[in-house]
């Protein structure tokens, strides 16, 4: 630096008026917390990452069906384009979901995921029922912030279209829980059968994507290829049954729909064209898992050699 740079950079120092004496930066001491390593931690994390998908999932329904329609942002129906904002919703929720707690607790966020894996891929059966509980805490505490920031919007729809009470308002119950087509006429058959396939498809491919013999995705890309099977999952089965293919998916918002007045739609799950359908997108989703999982060890994973179940 020449003598004049430095003659100018020390005046220009020198007249600069005084400011509050910067604090050194402490570099913190490192120390292990408590729940790093530990089963609280694990379900803390299921927990939450299940709270992020259900968040983002049952937000995106809202927006579909209240947000959009009352708030003077949509001038013309989309009609069936709804159904992209909803299915691309909950597999965001998806990616993001596993994002959040998969290097803690795998990112399950789904109790069928966690069936399957202490089915076939050693996950301890002592730590089930913990991650099932995680999982439904986390769906319902998620419901109830979608609701507390929607509870505006879907009054206002109900309202509009003259819906006396909460229990006879079906599209504003679609924002928490799934129920059955109506070309079903009733039958629990067509979607317990779809729960099935759903969910089989999920975890086979789940399981794929895992399977370092296969074509196990590189560079922490996982989460974002099942959060695209769950958008496909949607595009090609979802209106038979609304495709929850995930137990506290549908359960957790359910009971929060239950108690903000949604009443039989929700318990025992009766409506116009079904009955008693609250039991369906929780059993079906664990024996699809179960189908899923068997069948990709059947299938392509006995083919690759030893079964993988770490």
């Amino acid at each position: 630096m020449s003598d004049t740079t430095t003659e100018t950079t020390t005046a220009q120092t020198t007249e600069a008026p005084p400011g509050p004496a910067t604090p050194p930066l402490r570099r913190g001491r490192g120390r292990r917390s408590w729940l790093a390593g530990t089963f609280a931690g694990e379900m803390l994390a299921e927990f939450f990452g299940t709270f992020v998908l259900i968040a983002f999932g049952c937000g995106s329904v809202a927006v579909a069906v209240v947000g959009l329609p009352g708030s003077g942002r949509q001038s013309v129906a989309f009609g069936p384009a709804n159904w992209l904002i909803i299915a691309w919703g909950w597999g965001l929720g998806v990616v993001f979901g596993v994002y959040v707690c998969s290097g803690i607790s795998g990112g399950h966020i789904n109790p069928a995921v966690t069936l399957a894996f202490a089915l076939r891929r050693k996950f301890p059966w002592r730590k089930l029922p913990g991650y099932w509980l995680a999982q439904l805490v986390g769906a319902f505490a998620a419901a109830a912030v979608v609701y507390a920031v929607y509870v505006a919007a879907i009054n206002a729809f109900n309202q509009t279209n003259h819906f006396a009470d909460r229990p006879q308002s079906l599209p504003t119950f679609s924002i928490f829980a799934t129920f059955p087509a109506q070309y079903f006429n009733g039958s629990w058959v067509g979607p317990f059968v779809d729960q099935i396939v759903g969910t089989a498809m999920l975890l086979a491919v789940i399981a794929a994507l895992l399977d370092r013999r296969n074509s196990a995705p590189a560079a922490n890309l996982t989460p974002y290829i099942v959060g695209l099977v769950v958008v496909v999952i949607g595009l090609s089965f979802g209106t038979n049954a609304g495709y929850a293919i995930n137990p506290a998916r549908d359960l957790g918002p359910r009971i929060l729909a239950w108690i903000a007045g949604w009443g039989h739609q929700a318990f025992p799950g009766q409506g116009q064209y079904f009955t008693n359908y609250w039991w369906i997108p929780i059993a079906g989703p664990l024996i699809g898992a179960v189908v899923g999982i068997v069948a990709y060890d059947l299938f392509a994973g006995r083919a690759l050699g030893h079964v993988q179940e770490d």
